[in-house]
């Protein structure tokens, strides 16, 4: 599996983690993660420790996860990017979305 989730134990915040390629390959993957979750998550994490690679389809499936999340109200947090993700995020201004970590 390449996208995995995990449900912190007060069942408000949602870790999903993806793994290899951020492409479109793995987008019902990513979506499923947060779409099929439980209505009491109010804070989302997307870890991309394992992610090596992240292409223009995969921004735009954070910018669904935003929607999803409450568009500007949303919490949503990405951590752990290495310097390749970091710098497609800092180029796209993702900063301005989300909390970069």
């Amino acid at each position: 599996m390449t996208v995995s989730a995990s449900l912190a134990s007060n069942g408000r915040e949602l870790t999903i983690k993806v793994h290899g390629r951020f492409d479109f390959s793995v987008h019902q993957e990513f979506r499923d993660a947060y779409e099929h979750g439980d209505s009491n998550v109010n804070s989302y994490i997307v870890d991309l420790s394992g992610t090596s690679y992240l292409d223009s389809s995969a921004l735009g499936m954070l910018l669904l996860l935003r929607d999803h999340a409450g568009g500007d109200q949303a919490d949503i947090s990405l951590t752990n990017c290495n310097d390749d993700v970091r710098k497609i995020l800092t180029i796209s201004n993702f900063e301005q979305l989300f909390t970069i970590q």
